[in-house]
């Protein structure tokens, strides 16, 4: 088992510096998420998902 180890070290440590990585950009996705803030870029017009990232409040002032 440890001379598994020792030949992987490489692959495992690097797996885990993305998985980290990865799990980062998951929990800041949904921090942002839950506090209202979006990716979008504001032009509803040519959205064909508007209705999904806006509220019906922002809509009707566009």
């Amino acid at each position: 088992m440890i001379s598994w180890l020792t030949e992987n070290a490489g692959t495992i440590l690097i797996s885990l510096v993305l998985l980290a990585i990865v799990t980062g950009i998951i929990f800041s996705m949904v921090k942002d998420k839950k506090q209202g803030k979006s990716t979008c870029g504001g032009s509803c017009a040519h959205c064909g998902a508007c209705a999904a990232c806006a509220s019906k409040k922002e809509h009707n002032e566009i």
